[in-house]
């Protein structure tokens, strides 16, 4: 039986207010087995990095808290740490890749020196060994010259490979979990492929885990073991990429799935988008929070919020119009919504 690196049970996170709290996630409940890899996938604004944050304990930082919940890395409840604490256990034994790189980098150090930084910080190095460390670095994440590229600064690179930096100061400690926040959105396909490959290579040589948060299901079938989809700060189905991709369950998740091109091998002139916004935190529907723009949407869909479903051993949705007892969602025998030119 694998065994569990990370156990997030029933998350709540939110962020104070004038006119209240405002929970971002809600009831959210995510594991991550060593060596694994997960994604969380959703639109913008379904909590994804929020989720990511809490984790980090870096919504602390950000007028945010966690309100109920428990997040345990190792056997050990982080939501129990102090700041103190986790100052040594980020970078460390849990790393995390940014967004944006270029805004993750600082401008007025060279890049071995912020990658030195992280090695002196946590592995005690000295300085003249923690620069050697940060080329060698470099060298892993695929720079050439990076003996010359140390003592570039950030605006001296491409995006690409200003990626690879951020990445190689996130490996720089050898971290058991590396979190991974859009990391591929900022840059073109080409090396966006790259970095998925880097990424694909380095969790083999290094044997770590990765929590991938996308909004692309074209990434999330090249790099996921287990997928959990999550919608207006709630996890609507998860289930292992083979049970989502040829079974999805949740009419949110095949509407992601329809909404890439050529995922399925085709690609024709039609490309098929979800309808209306993600709702807005202050704003949730009563029911389903997927209601207002869902198909298939009936009564009972307004009204209560579904539970999870088991669908299959390990994939669960929370749909009412999943019938347990006839092994498919009632939404899969009913016509397909339009679809959108």
């Amino acid at each position: 039986m694998a065994e569990k690196l990370l156990e997030i049970e029933n998350l709540t996170a939110g962020f104070l207010t004038v006119g209240g709290t405002v929970k971002a996630t809600e009831h959210v409940s995510l594991s991550l087995d060593k060596g694994q890899t997960v994604c969380l996938v959703g639109e913008s604004g379904s909590g994804k990095s929020v989720t990511s944050l809490a984790i980090m304990r870096l919504i602390d930082y950000s007028g945010g808290a966690i309100l109920e919940g428990s997040i345990r890395f190792q056997g050990e409840d982080l939501t129990k740490r102090s700041q103190d604490e986790m100052i040594r256990i980020r970078g460390n034994k849990i790393a995390m890749i940014f967004q944006d790189p270029m805004s993750s980098l600082n401008p007025v150090y060279t890049v071995g020196d912020q990658i030195a930084e992280s090695i002196m910080l946590h592995r005690k190095k000295g300085k003249k060994e923690a620069h050697k460390m940060a080329v060698d670095m470099l060298r892993l994440v695929g720079i050439p010259a990076p003996e010359i590229r140390a003592k570039q600064y950030p605006h001296e690179l491409s995006g690409g490979m200003c990626q690879r930096v951020v990445i190689a100061i996130a490996l720089a400690c050898d971290p058991d979990l590396l979190i991974a926040d859009e990391p591929t959105t900022a840059l073109d396909v080409t090396v966006q492929a790259q970095i998925l490959d880097l990424l694909r290579s380095l969790q083999k040589e290094l044997g770590m885990s990765i929590l991938l948060i996308t909004h692309d299901m074209g990434v999330a079938a090249e790099m996921a073991d287990r997928i959990a989809v999550m919608y207006a700060g709630i996890i609507v189905e998860e289930g292992s990429a083979n049970d989502i991709f040829a079974r999805p369950s949740h009419p949110y998740t095949e509407g992601l799935l329809k909404s890439v091109p050529g995922l399925d091998g085709s690609r024709g002139d039609e490309l098929y988008t979800i309808r209306g916004n993600i709702p807005g935190l202050s704003q949730l529907p009563v029911g389903c929070r997927f209601h207002p723009r869902c198909p298939h949407a009936k009564d009972i869909c307004r009204e209560k919020s579904p539970p999870a479903f088991r669908v299959t051993e390990g994939h669960h949705a929370s749909c009412w119009m999943y019938m347990e007892e006839g092994g498919a969602a009632a939404w899969k025998n009913e016509s397909k919504p339009e679809v959108s030119r």
